[in-house]
């Protein structure tokens, strides 16, 4: 039977798990965000590729143009997701800690820092990623006031 001091110190490792729970959240909303913008990138390519072979010359170099551009857009998109997405596994890594460290009563806490800050830094740097994919698409607009 579980003692009640064991109930206590489960429910208090829960309350703690909470905040990173609500990350993974944020951060699932930011992954979907970034899946759709790969999604229309990769179907804008798809459409362009289909109509490279029958373009005229001009045409055509400005079809290549475009997917050149496509192609650094999916770059930055993709690797924004893998750090997005391993920022969200830092953030599971660190939930695992904490119940990990509760079950064992073993200071976890530096470990928690660790995993918490390279979850953080994850997440930075594909936020920036991704912000450096929307600007080359604002960039590559061809009606965008210059």
């Amino acid at each position: 039977m579980i003692q009640e001091s064991q109930v206590s110190a489960i429910a208090h490792v829960i309350q703690l798990a909470v905040a990173p729970v609500f990350l993974l959240t944020g951060v699932g909303a930011i992954l979907s965000v970034m899946a759709n913008r790969l999604a229309r990138v990769i179907d804008r390519s798809r459409v362009l590729e289909d109509r490279l072979p029958a373009a005229p010359p001009d045409t055509g170099q400005g079809y290549r143009n475009e997917l050149r551009l496509l192609a650094r857009r999916s770059h930055l998109v993709h690797w924004a997701v893998g750090l997005c997405t391993t920022s969200a596994l830092l953030v599971c890594a660190v939930i695992v800690t904490l119940f990990v460290g509760a079950f064992l009563e073993t200071d976890v806490s530096g470990v928690i820092g660790v995993l918490f800050v390279a979850a953080m830094l994850a997440l930075f740097a594909g936020l920036i990623l991704f912000l450096a994919e929307i600007r080359l698409a604002i960039g590559g607009m061809r009606t965008w006031p210059r």
